[in-house]
């Protein structure tokens, strides 16, 4: 056989057999187990037919929480973190203040301070009266830290089923102006030290919140902090030049930190993205969701003139032109692996209808962490609570508003009355029943079919099998011909087919 021909067969042999094994990796399935699956991204998603689609959801604004008006605080108070602990929610945030005027901004009022506020249902908040850190001659306050890491500190209650007592509570906190990102630890998330004198992560910007968190599935910590895509930003030179970005590494131990990677987006361009507030999902942790707060210059134009606050924005803009004219968002965004994201483009949290206090650089900064808390509705199930920053700059102290969203209600598999469909991936689960979080209209509806790898029907589990779903429930049972076990099917490859009509379904689990 001439070399040519034979070079020929071998390369068509290579291809083929190259073919056959991707097209059996592509249909492997994904073993889920009785992981609650969300629809935040596409991983397990095949297709989608008909008028269906996924849709965004939009928090739903609540009360005002806490106004930031004492005199350690301020009216430039951030960077918040919420952490709730069984029945009690903890905040931790900024003490700052920043004083305008005409061509100048001055922030030497007081130092910043780190401040600790409790709250046992996270919508009414006090200042325990802690005694740590003195205050114009008094301890009588609620500030826990001051000195090294004040301008971003973000703790965490760490989850590693190894960490000492000592270290229940661990942070983050630090600027390049002082070295970079040191590591704290504390026993009772009020009394802190250093974990060590030399910071633990020294190449980045810092300029922003630089949050970490234990990763349960991956069994490491991993943080997210602030870079800039382009320039200079060390200790001796400060010229950031690009976008405002995230980077992430993982550590083994919270010293040292490794596999530094800069985050990838699925379809999203380059923006800038102040803050990230990326931490796991409680109810599924092997996401990891993130809020970055989305920042944008638009300069002068009539729409920014008609904004409210004229005069204070063109107070601010006589200091520096951004300071009065950039906008700012909350955005959302979610990854299985904890870098390769997919990011709504579309705001989740706009700036909203006009009023004092918004619709300006800092407005709609989210709080680090999603929290759990009641129903404002007698019997209906709990919801999901986000706090987002406004009015800042303003006055005596900005303020920390709340916003509500269902549970799991992050994003929707949305089908109008002509009714649409979602196909998943071949899957493969544990458990003998299947849970849905779902929403119709009075006339909507709901149907589950189980199929195959193949994408057949398996007999007793097709849509005329299936008993027909309407209602809104965080926590229905799907039923075919009555009854919901499906553990004949536990461990096999199968496929979910959805069909809906006028109905979001939010999220779905297979249990015991």
């Amino acid at each position: 056989m001439p070399v040519t021909a034979f070079h020929f067969q071998f390369v068509l042999c290579l291809t083929i057999l190259l073919s056959s094994l991707q097209s059996v990796s592509a249909e492997s399935p994904v073993n889920i187990g009785d992981r609650r699956e969300l629809f935040i991204e596409k991983t397990l998603i095949d297709q989608i037919t008909g008028d269906a689609e996924l849709r965004l959801q939009k928090p739903v604004p609540r009360e005002v929480v806490i106004q930031f008006d004492q005199p350690w605080e301020g009216s430039s108070s951030g960077y918040h973190t919420i952490i709730q602990e069984d029945d009690l929610y903890r905040l931790y945030y900024r003490g700052s203040h920043i004083i305008v005027s005409e061509g100048k901004l001055n922030t030497g009022s007081h130092k910043p301070y780190y401040c600790y506020a409790e709250s046992k249902d996270g919508i009414h908040w006090t200042r325990p009266e802690l005694g740590i850190v003195e205050f114009k001659g008094s301890k009588k306050n609620n500030i826990i830290l001051e000195g090294k890491g004040c301008h971003n500190f973000a703790p965490f209650l760490d989850e590693n089923p190894d960490c000492k007592p000592e270290a229940k509570f661990k942070a983050l906190g630090g600027l390049q102006g002082e070295g970079g990102l040191y590591a704290f630890q504390s026993a009772d998330g009020i009394h802190w030290q250093l974990m060590q004198e030399e910071p633990v992560i020294t190449k980045g910007a810092f300029d922003s919140q630089n949050l970490a968190f234990w990763d349960s599935e991956q069994k490491q910590y991993r943080t997210y902090y602030r870079v800039f895509t382009g320039g200079i930003t060390d200790a001796k030179t400060w010229k950031p030049e690009g976008d405002r970005a995230i980077q992430t590494a993982t550590s083994p131990d919270f010293i040292k930190w490794e596999n530094v990677a800069d985050l990838v987006y699925e379809d999203s361009p380059s923006e800038e993205l102040y803050t990230n507030q990326v931490t796991p999902y409680f109810r599924a942790p092997h996401f990891r969701i993130g809020f970055p707060a989305r920042y944008i210059e638009r300069g002068w134009s009539e729409s920014m003139r008609a904004l409210p606050d004229y005069e204070r924005r063109k107070l601010r803009a006589s200091s520096v032109e951004r300071y009065g004219t950039a906008v700012s968002e909350g955005l959302l965004m979610a990854s299985r692996d904890g870098v390769h994201f997919k990011r709504w483009n579309e705001a989740f949290l706009r700036p909203g209808i006009e009023r004092p206090g918004t619709w300006q650089y800092g407005h709609q900064f989210i709080a680090e962490n999603v929290v759990q808390t009641k129903s404002s509705f007698a019997g209906a199930p709990d919801e999901l609570s986000i706090y987002a920053a406004e009015d800042y700059w303003h006055g005596k102290g900005n303020s920390l508003r709340r916003y509500s969203l269902r549970l799991d209600g992050f994003v929707s598999l949305h089908a109008s009355m002509k009714g649409g469909e979602l196909l998943t991936v071949p899957i493969t689960f544990t458990g003998n029943q299947l849970s849905l979080n779902f929403s119709t209209s009075a006339a909507g509806s709901l149907y589950v079919e189980i199929q195959n790898a193949a994408g057949e029907p398996i007999p007793g589990f097709s849509f005329k099998d299936c008993d027909e779903l309407f209602g809104d429930t965080v926590d229905r049972r799907v039923t075919w011909n009555k009854k919901p076990d499906v553990s004949s099917l536990a461990g096999k490859p199968v496929r979910l087919r959805f069909r809906l009509k006028d109905a979001d379904l939010f999220s779905y689990q297979f249990q015991d």
